[in-house]
């Protein structure tokens, strides 16, 4: 298989070429080797070489065969090194087992083929980290890939490998999507398993699943690893019939909420990532669908008070369990100055703040709740802009405590961590193109464990302004 061959494919496709016979697995990873090495040097993508050999894998699962790749965050596989973007870790820890996603995504028959960048502990919009250096945008690499899967992202866009592992704790799929121009769900909370090591990430707030490029890929992945382990803290009940059948079907008629004002963060909506919402909003009237202006109401000031609880606490009792183990004083030389800032003002928080938090989630995740019995979904711009020029969410910047990090952070993502607070699904699709060139993504949110009504109208919209054909400039084949 050459590399363009290979490029032009989706996971779907491949794995159904395996299986017929017509090519081997073994055609098809030698050919993404040679991908993920012909984009790799202007990406900065891979935070270790890719492996000689892919991980071991179900060769009869669904997606026997097919390439993929592992963020190096949270999800990790036994053997692999993890470093989670930090110099905290060195050069990495050897990892003593599977996570039940990882342990599903072989079970699937991806072929795990290189490990993927993260910034400091994830909390960043951008990839980009002292330990591991920028991670470049593929469609204009003096731009940021979003974060914090931007390693994900960047390699799925250059057509790299097909798929990979991304995470979601504030837009962490969804970003990435938007600003490589990929297919980026996060799942309701309780869909995927996030165990053993958790039972609910950031508070909650963390969801781990993976970055696609075609929405058939998205929904037939997450029918092969959604559902929970022993010891899950959530249950959610399983479809009435397989997503990817949804995606087939399509939508039913819609009452679509539309929101161009940012839901939280203190920035503002780029007239592009209007233009293309709207633009969408037109083409769901086209198809149907009733759209009206509309939004939850959450107060962003509150939310965001209650959201700087969640992510410093985090990052304080993850350093500092860290650092007990390693035997170390977590400093500058270790940690990156806003990081250092959020661990240290996670651990002035007390248990009252933490509850108080709680309250505010709640009350969001009511008010979501209640705003979703008159509207099936919620239509925003994924971010607020296109993307980000690289060096803007700089986590060095010694100048920045935790709340000025956290404002310069959800300025550019004031649209994804409302569907994390309250557990609900949301997409990225893209669906816009900026006057440069660039992807713009749209989102949609909906209901809680809703993923059916979501990637069954996702694949309405795929089909009716598709994407498959757009190029980055950095692409394999």
């Amino acid at each position: 298989m050459r590399v363009d061959e290979y490029a032009d494919r989706d996971a779907t496709e491949l794995a159904a070429l395996i299986r017929s016979g017509e090519v081997t697995a073994a055609e098809v990873q030698d050919a993404a080797a040679a991908a993920i090495d012909a984009v790799a040097p202007a990406l900065n993508a891979l935070v270790q070489p890719r492996f000689a050999e892919p991980l071991a894998h179900d060769a009869d699962g669904p997606f026997g065969g097919v390439p993929f790749a592992i963020k190096d965050l949270i999800l990790h596989a036994e053997g692999v090194v993890q470093r989670a973007g930090t110099r905290l870790l060195g050069d990495g820890v050897p990892m003593p087992s599977d996570t039940h996603l990882m342990a599903r995504f072989r079970r699937a028959g991806l072929a795990t083929a290189a490990v993927t960048a993260t910034p400091e502990l994830g909390f960043n919009a951008s990839t980009e980290s002292v330990a591991t250096g920028a991670v470049h945008n593929p469609w204009d690499v003096s731009r940021s890939p979003g974060g914090s899967s931007g390693g994900s992202g960047a390699l799925v866009a250059a057509r790299g490998v097909p798929v990979a592992h991304a995470n979601d704790g504030g837009g962490s799929i969804r970003i990435p999507a938007a600003a490589c121009g990929l297919v980026g769900l996060k799942p309701s909370r309780g869909r995927t398993s996030p165990g053993p090591d958790y039972a609910d990430p950031l508070l909650g707030l963390g969801v781990e699943f993976a970055l696609t490029r075609t929405v058939r890929d998205c929904a037939g992945l997450l029918d092969a690893v959604h559902g929970a382990e022993p010891g899950d803290r959530y249950l959610l009940p399983d479809p009435a019939r397989p997503f990817v059948d949804e995606v087939a079907a399509g939508s039913r008629p819609l009452r679509i909420a539309l929101c161009t004002t940012p839901l939280s963060g203190t920035g503002v909506t780029d007239p592009q990532c209007v233009a293309a919402v709207e633009a969408v909003a037109r083409v769901l009237e086209g198809m149907g669908h009733t759209v009206e202006e509309a939004s939850p109401g959450v107060d962003p000031a509150t939310f965001d008070d209650a959201n700087l609880v969640a992510w410093t606490s985090f990052l304080a009792d993850a350093v500092d369990g860290l650092a007990a183990l390693l035997g170390v004083v977590p400093g500058p030389e270790h940690l990156e100055a806003t990081s250092l800032a959020c661990v240290e003002h996670g651990r002035t928080l007390t248990a009252g703040d933490l509850y108080a938090a709680d309250r505010v989630f709640n009350a969001a995740t009511r008010t979501v709740a209640a705003f979703h019995r008159t509207h099936d979904l919620l239509l925003t711009p994924t971010t607020n802009a296109p993307n980000t020029v690289l060096g803007h969410l700089d986590a060095d910047d010694a100048s920045l405590g935790a709340r000025g990090w956290y404002d310069r952070i959800f300025a550019s993502a004031g649209f994804t961590a409302l569907a994390n607070v309250t557990g609900n699904p949301a997409v990225s699709l893209p669906l816009g193109r900026s006057v440069e060139g660039w992807p713009i993504g749209v989102q949609l949110m909906a209901p809680y464990a809703a993923e059916s009504t979501l990637l069954a109208l996702a694949g309405d919209l795929e089909r009716a302004l598709p994407w498959a054909a757009h190029r980055p400039a950095v692409v394999a084949g």
